[in-house]
This record gives structure tokens, C-alpha cells and sequence, in this order.
């Protein structure tokens, strides 16, 4: 009963996702077949989602994430410092055996997080851990998505030591022609670019598309589910007061072709 009311409430929340994000998701939603809700909702239910993640969907909004980029099924996507590997679950049942989805781990951050993706890739038959350059971001395959959450604004903050303009240069080169980048990442206020990444953890969306589209690639759609506006930008988005609830902009580019 519990499983048959968590599909169905998750096929509930992915019909509402189409619809907020008309004319915005990488596949029209009236071409979208109906079992790629079954699927989504699939993806949501899946029993080995830690509890703790399950517990953060009401804001994470998984469902209208998903929707969004738009999978169909069988897309290779590479899920760019998936740390515990919240978005590599549900991007691992969501493009079904016949996809693949590649945790990439930073250089920088392998020591910690290596370990995290070999448990992804051990749960999940389509799932490779790689590690290596943010600079260099080589896979097996041409990609259909490159996934960044919550993530880009780390990879600006000069301590990290990420040349970020080589890094989306890298990112375009591993897409297929017509191939989606999508960040999603924490707003910062307006005119604060990028000079409050390593304080505050936000980062200007302005700031993002300029970087992004400086690359080659175009800019193809936003969503706004996980905007707050009681969000005024000014606290760090680990302060107690906003952790969980900051106002946060989901870009999606496309290289062209």
C-alpha cells in the first residue's frame, strides 16, 4: 500500500512538473510517453534512496527536476561531484538499464567522496565512478546531459583551483551536438557575481550564464520549483535559518548541432 501511494503521489507531482515548466523541458511534454511517469515515479520510490535523502524530496523537487531535463530513457549523463549521490539514484533508475549515468568525482575532493560513487556503482549496474580534472572531463562516450547540483559555485571559489573557464570548455566537448548542461545552484543577490562563493556558498545566476554561454553553449530554459523568495540572498546557505530552504535557479544550456 505504502509503495502504490508513493507512486502515485509521485506521477501526481511529475504532471504537475510539465505543466509549471511548459515549454521549458529539453522534450515537449506532450511528447512524452506515459511510462516515462511510471518511470519517474519508479525512480522516486526506489528502495535503496537513503531516508534521509527521501526526506529532503518536498524541496528538492525530484519529479520536476527529472521533467525538466527531460528523460526519456537510455541518455548517458554524467552527475559532476554527486557527493552522496542524491541526483545519481534518481537519474540511474530514470535512464532504465539501457542508459548510463557517470558519478565524476573531483581530484579535489576524491579522498572523501571517492568512496561515496563506488557505492553508487555497486547499488546501481549503470552507474561508473570516475575521477579525475574538472578540467579535463573525459568519458567513454558522447553524453546527452552533464549535471551540476548545487556544485558550480565550489568549483569558482579560488581555494578549489578550478580553471572554470576550461572546465565548461571540457563540458561542451564531452556533449553530443544538441547535448544539455544543467546547474542547479544557490542565488546569490543581485550584483554579487561570483564574490560571495566562498563565504555565503551562492552564486549570481547572471554570473553563471555569462561563464556558461561563454563556452559556446546556449542558453535553453529555467525553472523556478525550487525558487524561494523569502530568501533575501544574505546568509550563508549552511546558516540553520535557510539550510534547505535557499532560493536556488536551475539553468539548462544546449550545445548546438
Amino acid at each position: 500500500m505504502l509503495k502504490s501511494t508513493l507512486l502515485a503521489a509521485s506521477a501526481l507531482a511529475l504532471m504537475g512538473a510539465t505543466s509549471a515548466c511548459a515549454g521549458q523541458s529539453a522534450i515537449d511534454p506532450a511528447e512524452r510517453p506515459s511510462a516515462v511517469v511510471q518511470d519517474y515515479a519508479l525512480a522516486i520510490a526506489d528502495p535503496l534512496r537513503p531516508a534521509s535523502e527521501v526526506e529532503r524530496d518536498p524541496l528538492r523537487k525530484p519529479a520536476e527536476m527529472l521533467g525538466f531535463i527531460g528523460i526519456r530513457g537510455g541518455e548517458r549523463i554524467a552527475d559532476v561531484r554527486p557527493e552522496e549521490g542524491y541526483f545519481s539514484r534518481l537519474f540511474a533508475r530514470a535512464v532504465g538499464p539501457e542508459g548510463r549515468v557517470y558519478a565524476f568525482v573531483p581530484n579535489q575532493t576524491a579522498a572523501r567522496e571517492n568512496a561515496y560513487g563506488d557505492t553508487l556503482a555497486t547499488d546501481y549496474p549503470n552507474v561508473t565512478r570516475m575521477t579525475g580534472a574538472l578540467e579535463d572531463l573525459t568519458f567513454p562516450e558522447p553524453l546527452d546531459v552533464v549535471f551540476m547540483g548545487q556544485e558550480y559555485h565550489d568549483f569558482v571559489i579560488p581555494r578549489f583551483g578550478v580553471d572554470v573557464a576550461a572546465m565548461n570548455a571540457a563540458v561542451f566537448k564531452a556533449l553530443k551536438p544538441g547535448g544539455l548542461y544543467v546547474i542547479l545552484d544557490h542565488e546569490a543577490a543581485p550584483g554579487a557575481g561570483t564574490d560571495v562563493v566562498g563565504t555565503l556558498h551562492r552564486i549570481e545566476g547572471s554570473a553563471v550564464r555569462a561563464q556558461v554561454e561563454a563556452a559556446g553553449f546556449v542558453f535553453d530554459g529555467e525553472t523556478d520549483v525550487v525558487r524561494n523568495p523569502e530568501d533575501d540572498r544574505s546568509l550563508s546557505v549552511f546558516d540553520a535559518a535557510i539550510r534547505g530552504r535557499s532560493d536556488q535557479f536551475v539553468y539548462r544550456f544546449r550545445k548546438p548541432g
